[in-house]
């Protein structure tokens, strides 16, 4: 009898445990360096063919409102922490080791944790203290890692991130020499197939910041055919229609390993148990035009229009995301935290962040509570016009009052007078606002501020509510 009663325990355990990991999935978050949503076919792009984020579109969701800061810094700095950019964000290339990351909640939540591409969070630009502290990544919260310009920049013992690439794996440097002949894309993502064979019998959280589709502009494994794979394969060759030719192989070579990490993913019998999220860091670099929608679109990285802020997003989780469903909503950068969170049965508590809202239930199809705006703050300190913004799916605010109907004014140029579209204009106007007015002052300037410069203002205590 006792037996018996061991057998009945042990199966009752076994089937609360599967209902629990059916609850907690694993995670993996995709971000792309340097491509707007006009690149996408989903989203109007012509000029790319995309098949394996097409297919997540068809079987998942695709937002067509999903907006980032202008560069890659803050851009991430806000992802990982789900806190707007006047929080916590000082210096390009750095992520303050003291903040809190979506690494350190998922490991709290029981998930083992990894990160592999670009890091570039170390303060290298500006000599930061721990800037050649090769465990930064096990301290942001990630137990693996497998890392460009982690400890080492692109001048002595360093260099580019494609072929034959120096790289850091799990506090070991592997140099230009080690790597001889390897693409860095191919070595990041085998790094991520092989933890998610690892791990498949426990919770995983994957965060690939990809390399592609960076700069330089050179030819992929499909595309070089025999020529030399050194590290000077890293320089541009040709003009203006070769950076072309090679940044259209750069963006099927990012679907082809999109492909890859998903078939991995159903190879261990985890497609059902496993949400799958790919977006980019800002818009496409501006040496880059293409065509959208029947007109041309120039690239606007490091710009607060469109070009520089809307960015691709694609989710899916086999089995819970409607199939092919485009959703209006507005996602901010701040949101990946929360609904991170969420998705691993995660309790917000008083360290955690509070910006950001849970898109989870939009991905089962749910009704949800989708945030009606997003904000940014924009100060670059890196060259570039600085400001602050707030805007809706059809009008922006910045904070100097300058007023734009969006979508068929993507360049901006038509600043909306008071009353010019009626009192749903007005009230739009009025509801951004309500929200600019909540925030720390708006950075002013070009942003190029001194690199020596080591103290800088954030603002962490100001509450945006609706």
């Amino acid at each position: 009898m006792r037996k018996y009663l061991v057998v009945l325990v042990v199966a009752a355990l076994a089937t609360t445990f599967s209902a629990a990991a059916a609850e907690r999935p694993n995670v993996i978050l995709i971000m792309a360096d340097d491509i707007g949503w006009e690149c996408f076919p989903g989203y109007g792009g012509e000029d790319y063919q995309t098949p394996n984020l097409d297919s997540l579109a068809r079987k998942g969701v695709r937002f067509k409102n999903c907006f980032s800061t202008p560069i890659c810094t803050p851009s991430r700095v806000k992802l990982m922490t789900g806190m707007y950019n006047f929080r916590n964000y000082t210096h390009f290339g750095y992520l303050n080791p003291k903040e809190r990351t979506f690494g350190h909640m998922m490991q709290e939540a029981g998930y083992k944790t990894a990160v592999a591409g670009k890091w570039q969070l170390n303060g290298l630009y500006n000599s930061l203290p721990g800037s050649d502290d090769n465990r930064r990544p096990f301290k942001a919260g990630f137990d693996e890692y497998c890392l460009w310009q982690l400890t080492r920049g692109k001048g002595k013992d360093g260099g580019e991130r494609f072929w034959s690439p120096p790289l850091e794996f799990n506090g070991e440097f592997l140099s230009k020499e080690d790597n001889h002949e390897k693409y860095g894309p191919d070595i990041m993502s085998d790094f991520i197939c092989d933890f998610i064979d690892r791990n498949q019998d426990r919770p995983f959280f994957v965060y690939y910041p990809m390399v592609l589709v960076h700069s330089p502009f050179v030819p992929t494994p499909d595309s070089i055919g025999s020529g030399p794979r050194t590290h000077d394969a890293n320089t541009p060759k040709g003009g203006k229609d070769a950076a072309k030719a090679n940044f259209v192989a750069m963006v099927g070579y990012m679907d082809k390993i999109i492909g890859k990490i998903v078939d991995k993913v159903d190879a261990v019998g985890q497609l059902e148990n496993t949400v799958i999220m790919f977006t980019a860091d800002n818009g496409t670099n501006t040496s880059i035009t293409s065509a959208w929608n029947d007109r041309e679109i120039k690239g606007g990285k490091g710009g607060m229009k469109d070009m520089g802020t809307h960015v691709p997003f694609y989710a899916y989780w086999k089995g819970k995301t409607p199939r092919g469903a485009a959703l209006d909503d507005m996602i901010d950068f701040t949101d990946f935290y929360a609904t991170i969170a969420e998705a691993a049965g995660y309790k917000l508590g008083r360290n955690d962040p509070t910006d950001g809202r849970s898109f989870l239930p939009r991905l089962k199809g749910k009704k949800g509570d989708p945030r009606e705006w997003v904000l940014c703050h924009y100060e670059p300190y890196w060259n570039k016009k600085t400001g602050q913004f707030a805007r809706s799916e059809d009008y922006k605010l910045y904070r100097d009052g300058s007023f734009y109907r969006m979508g068929a004014d993507l360049e901006e140029e038509n600043d909306i007078l008071v009353g010019q579209f009626g009192e749903a204009g007005e009230t739009s106007r009025m509801k951004l606002k309500a929200i600019l007015d909540q925030c720390p002052p708006a950075p002013t300037g070009s942003g190029s501020k001194s690199t020596e410069e080591k103290d800088r203002p954030v603002y962490p205590d100001y509450e945006i509510n609706d």
